[in-house]
């Protein structure tokens, strides 16, 4: 049975990655909608794959032969996004951040419950990095014990020039914790094991030139769950000296050694990226993982055909996101006079 799937809402390149993923994965491209916020994404999916068709999102929505349906619309839309396509009997792969309000978050949990679809969000720090996949091997081998505490660091070069009137707009864009930071929160819950946590301390800030005085460029969470704890930073000022658009890194320490990740870039070092750095009792590894494999989008595929939760558990997709809103919610904000206090 090849599936087939579709692609509504182009404001994220991150859409570039479900697309591929999912022809990877043996899919069929059934078409996309041309409306957009970033037009260089649109022209990008244009030149990538000039055979597919544009259509109407009506026109995708109604298509029955259409099984999963992707998106990376303006973060405040995408829940609706999701909840017509599982209303319409398909499956759903997000960008991130999925949801930017509790409401919208209970919404989707009453869809998956009334229609049985699956609701998920293409996490892509871990889902599309193959040292972090490997990384998972290796925790689930035991190569460092338990794992007990993360650090998660996920700076990106802001490139204000070419972003939409949206991004500056928490309400819209959701916020730097809700989005940004749902990445290494995600990271924390599957690495440590953990089915749920809670925010000890959250803060956001705006450090930067951006004259929007509610814009957040930094922010920072400190969570905790039953067996093991984390540390979140994400921000906005990677330098354009650095060859890649962030120096994004993971320590996962375990009672019996640790690993870090320099996943996109390891400065003054080793050319590319995807570097693992493995310390154990037996000594200090390195693993070049740029050749490893990436499983998300077959195991997503293998879910729709199955209703199975190879690819990610539906429960781990609404917690990551509780747990990112609520970081939000409760963040003391540092720089941000104009912004309203945290409840």
């Amino acid at each position: 049975m090849t599936l087939r799937f579709a692609a509504i809402a182009i404001d994220h390149n991150h859409i570039l990655d479900h697309i591929g993923g999912l022809l990877d994965a043996g899919a069929a491209f059934a078409g996309y909608t041309a409306e957009t916020t970033a037009p260089a994404v649109l022209e990008e999916v244009r030149r990538r794959w000039p055979d597919a068709p544009v259509c109407a999102r009506e026109a995708l929505l109604e298509d029955a032969s259409i099984d999963i349906v992707c998106s990376s619309a303006i973060p405040a839309e995408r829940a609706g996004v999701a909840i017509a396509a599982m209303r319409h009997g398909k499956d759903v792969i997000l960008d991130k951040p999925g949801a930017t309000t509790p409401e919208q978050l209970a919404a989707l949990r009453r869809t998956v419950a009334e229609t049985g679809r699956i609701f998920s969000i293409c996490f892509s720090e871990r889902l599309c990095v193959r040292s972090a996949e490997r990384a998972g091997d290796l925790v689930q081998a035991g190569a460092i014990g338990r794992v007990v505490q993360t650090i998660g660091v996920g700076p990106h070069r802001l490139a204000a020039a070419g972003r939409p009137d949206w991004f500056f707009d928490p309400a819209r864009a959701g916020g730097i914790l809700t989005d940004i930071a749902s990445h290494q929160i995600d990271q924390f819950l599957f690495y440590t094991g953990s089915e749920t946590a809670e925010i000890l301390a959250s803060t956001v800030g705006h450090y930067g030139p951006v004259a929007s005085p509610v814009f957040e460029d930094f922010g920072q969470v400190l969570l905790q769950s039953a067996g093991a704890s984390g540390y979140v930073r994400v921000d906005w000022f990677t330098p354009d000296g650095l060859p890649s658009w962030g120096d994004g890194r993971l320590t996962i320490l375990g009672t019996e050694g640790y690993i870090e990740l320099r996943k996109y870039v390891d400065i003054a070092g080793r050319a590319g990226g995807e570097h693992l750095f493995l310390v154990d009792r037996h000594g200090t590894h390195y693993v070049d993982c740029s050749a490893g494999r990436l499983s998300y989008f077959e195991r997503f595929c293998a879910d729709v055909r199955d209703r199975s939760e190879t690819a990610m558990p539906q429960a781990h997709v609404f917690e990551t996101t509780r747990l990112a809103l609520e970081a939000e919610r409760l963040a003391s904000r540092a720089h941000m006079a104009a912004l309203p206090a945290a409840d």
